[in-house]
């Protein structure tokens, strides 16, 4: 899998490939021209609500990757796995893009682990 996680506010790379930012609120303070996003698929950003309890605690982390997940395996999520799993199969890097100034313990790094423990898991055993 061809999968990397970077912060949106770091410069473009041709490394990168196709660039996908997975934040439900556009970065603050860049431009649109600027960030050189190839999807915005906000879909697959957390809750309002469970990015709020969230905070970015690492004592909740836990707990958010389970409501995370949860939140992955539903509507309106689903079909913006489908579509970051279809970018993920093609020949070029995907990197997901996060504004959060933590790098440790965020949504991409949570999805990035999402996507693969699903990719480890037979294809009969999938519930999605």
């Amino acid at each position: 899998m061809k999968l990397q996680i970077k912060r949106v506010y770091e410069p473009a790379s041709a490394d990168d490939g196709e660039r996908v930012l997975i934040d439900r609120l556009w970065p603050r303070g860049l431009a649109k021209a600027d960030a050189a996003v190839d999807h915005w698929l906000r879909e697959l950003a957390p809750s309002a609500g469970l990015r709020r309890w969230f905070g970015h605690d690492p004592a909740r982390w836990d707990e958010f990757r389970r409501r995370y997940f949860a939140e992955l395996g539903a509507e309106p999520a689903t079909g913006a796995l489908a579509e970051l799993r279809a970018l993920i199969a093609g020949p070029r890097p995907v990197t997901l893009l996060y504004g959060a100034r933590e790098e440790e313990y965020n949504n991409a790094v949570a999805l990035r682990e999402y996507l693969m423990r699903w990719e480890s898991t037979p294809a009969h055993d999938r519930l999605r």
